[in-house]
C-alpha cells in the first residue's frame, strides 16, 4: 500500500499513455520555425529541393537518407510527403524529428494517413502546425493539403477543395503553384467523389505544372488525367529512395535518387 501511494503521488513524472501529446518547446511549431530558417536562405531563379516520405518505422533508413541528402549540392530544403509516424504516436514523431534535425537544411511536412490515427493529428498540430498551409519562396507558391480521405470516412470534406481553390486563386504574382499532399488523387484512399474537383482545380490553374505525393511506397509519375499536370510520387524510406526536384519559371527537372 505504501508503495502504491508513493507511485500515485509521483505519477506525473511518468508517461503511461503512449497517446499523450507532450513535446518540449524545441519540438513545437516546427513548420513556422523551419520556414523562418528557409526565408533566411537566398533564392535565385532556379530552386532545388528534395521530396522524401513515409519514414514510419524505418529509422535506420531515415538516418541513411539524411546522410545521402546532406551530400547533395544546391538543396534549399526537404519536403516530407507524410507518414512521418506509423501509429500516430508522439514518440514516433519525436524520433523522426530527431533524425531529420541532422539535415543541413530546413524540412517541411504534410500529414499522412498514418499520422492521423490515435492522437496523431493532435500530435502533428502541436509539433508542426496546421494540416493545410502554404508559403511562397522565390517564384514558387507551395500548397500543402491533407488528402487522407479514408481516415475521415470519406465524409466529403477531405481534401478541402474550397480551401485549395482559394490558395490557388491567391497568387497575384502568378508564381509556380506546387501542390504537396500524401495520398494522390488516383489512389483508393482518396475520396472518389472529390477526385474530379481536386484534379480539375489543379488543371484549371495555368500556374500548376506538377504536384507531389508519397503514400504508395514507390517512384511513380505521369500525366494521369491528360490535363497537362504531372503527378510525381516519391519512394518510402524503406524503399531507400527520394526525388530531387529542380524548378524554374515554366519548367522542372526531377531526378530519382537511391541510397
Amino acid at each position: 500500500m505504501a508503495l502504491a501511494l508513493t507511485l500515485s503521488s509521483c505519477d506525473h513524472l511518468f508517461q503511461f499513455n503512449p497517446n499523450q501529446v507532450i513535446f518540449k518547446d524545441s519540438e513545437k511549431n516546427l513548420t513556422a520555425k523551419n520556414l523562418e530558417k528557409l526565408r533566411a536562405i537566398p533564392v535565385g531563379d532556379t530552386l532545388r529541393f528534395i521530396l522524401m516520405g513515409d519514414s514510419q518505422r524505418w529509422y535506420d533508413e531515415s538516418a541513411d537518407f539524411v546522410r545521402s541528402a546532406n551530400r547533395q549540392q544546391g538543396i534549399s530544403f526537404v519536403l516530407h510527403a507524410g507518414d512521418i509516424s506509423d501509429f500516430g504516436l508522439t514518440q514516433e514523431f519525436k524520433w523522426v524529428n530527431e533524425i531529420m534535425t541532422g539535415l543541413k537544411f530546413p524540412y517541411l511536412t504534410v500529414i499522412g494517413n498514418h499520422d492521423i490515427v490515435a492522437n496523431g493529428s493532435a500530435a502533428y498540430r502541436k509539433m508542426y502546425g496546421a494540416l493545410n498551409y502554404s508559403f511562397e519562396y522565390g517564384d514558387n507558391k507551395f500548397i500543402f493539403i491533407d488528402t487522407n480521405s479514408r481516415e475521415y470516412a470519406f465524409d466529403g470534406k477531405v481534401p478541402d477543395i474550397a480551401w485549395l481553390k482559394s490558395q490557388l486563386a491567391d497568387n497575384p504574382g502568378k508564381k509556380n503553384a506546387i501542390v504537396v499532399a500524401h495520398v494522390p488523387p488516383f489512389d483508393a484512399d482518396f475520396d472518389k467523389n472529390l477526385e474530379n474537383a481536386y484534379t480539375g482545380a489543379l488543371a484549371n490553374d495555368p500556374n500548376v505544372r506538377f504536384s507531389l505525393y508519397g503514400h504508395q511506397h514507390r517512384f511513380y509519375d505521369g500525366e494521369f488525367y491528360d490535363d497537362g499536370v504531372h503527378y510525381y510520387l516519391t519512394n518510402s524510406m524503406g524503399g531507400r529512395g527520394y526525388l530531387i526536384i529542380t524548378t524554374w519559371k515554366g519548367g522542372q527537372k526531377v531526378e530519382r535518387i537511391e541510397f
